[in-house]
C-alpha cells in the first residue's frame, strides 16, 4: 500500500481537485491521510466529506502547528509500505503511482521521482515543465533539491519511515527530508515521464522565489552545515536556476 501524506492548511479552494486526482489512480491501493493544520476554513469539511465516501481517505485535525509537524503527525499514522507526500494543492495524472511503483521496481530503488508541469490558480498550465534528473545522489542534492516533492515516492522496506525536522520551523523542511533520503539511499531515480502538476499559487512563498532566498540560504548554512562561499554559491545556483524554471 502507498501512504499519502496530505497536510494542509485553509486549502478549501483546491483541496476537492487535489483528492479527485488521488480518487482518479489507476493504481488502487493506497490511503491518504489528509492532515487538517487548524484550518479557518471549510477544509476539514470537505476533506470530511470524501472521507466519509471512501474508507482510504483519513481526515486528520490538530491544532496550528506548521507544514513538517503536520507530515509527521500524518507519518505516524502511515501504514503502507511506500510514502508519497502530496500537498493540498498539487495534482497527479490518473496514472502516476502504478507507474511510479513500476519505475521503482525496474530500478530496485529506496526513491524516485519524476518529472511534473506547473499550473496557476486556474489550473492552467504556464511555464516549462520541471524533467527530472535521471540519477540525483547526495552531491547533487548538496546544492539543491532535485526531487519534487509532490513526485517523489520513497520505500519504507529498507531503511523504515523517515520523519520531517520541526525544528526548522517549516523552512524547506521538505528539502531536508529528501535529502535525508537520498543520503540514506546512497542515490534516487527520476522518471523523464511527465505525471505531476505543481500549483505555483499567487502570492505564494515559492511562487515569489524573491522571499524564498533567505530561507534557502539559511538551509545551506544551518542544516546542510556548509561554508559560507559554499553556501552563497549554491544560493545562487539555486536562484538562477529558479530563473529558468519560472521567467
Amino acid at each position: 500500500m502507498v501512504s499519502i501524506i496530505t497536510p494542509c492548511y485553509n486549502g478549501e479552494r483546491f483541496i476537492a481537485e487535489t483528492i479527485e486526482s488521488v480518487l482518479g489512480q489507476t493504481y488502487p491501493n493506497w490511503e491518504m491521510l489528509i492532515v487538517d493544520d487548524g484550518s479557518q476554513d471549510r477544509t476539514a469539511e470537505i476533506a470530511g466529506r470524501y472521507a466519509a465516501q471512501d474508507p482510504r481517505i483519513k481526515l486528520i485535525r490538530q491544532s496550528n502547528a506548521g507544514t513538517a509537524c503536520a507530515r509527521n503527525n500524518g507519518m505516524r499514522r502511515a501504514e503502507g509500505r511506500y510514502i508519497a507526500l502530496l500537498d493540498a494543492d498539487d495534482l497527479w495524472e490518473p496514472s502516476f503511482l502504478e507507474r511510479q511503483l513500476e519505475f521503482m521496481r525496474l530500478k530496485g530503488a529506496v526513491c524516485v521521482c519524476c518529472s511534473y508541469r506547473h499550473i496557476d490558480d486556474h489550473s492552467s498550465e504556464i511555464q516549462h515543465p520541471t524533467i527530472a534528473k535521471p540519477e540525483i545522489t547526495p552531491g547533487d542534492m548538496c546544492v539543491m533539491n532535485m526531487i519534487g516533492c509532490l513526485t517523489g515516492l520513497y520505500d519504507t522496506a529498507p531503511h523504515g519511515k523517515v520523519y520531517l525536522h520541526e525544528e526548522l520551523k517549516s523552512i524547506r523542511d521538505d528539502y531536508a527530508y529528501w535529502y535525508d533520503i537520498v543520503s540514506m539511499a546512497g542515490v534516487a531515480y527520476g522518471n523523464p515521464d511527465i505525471l505531476a502538476r505543481y500549483r505555483v499559487q499567487t502570492g505564494s512563498t515559492t511562487g515569489n522565489k524573491l522571499a524564498l532566498v533567505s530561507k534557502q540560504y539559511r538551509f545551506y548554512r544551518q542544516y546542510l552545515r556548509q561554508k559560507l562561499p559554499t553556501a552563497m554559491l549554491n544560493t545562487l545556483r539555486w536562484g538562477i536556476s529558479g530563473l529558468g524554471k519560472f521567467s
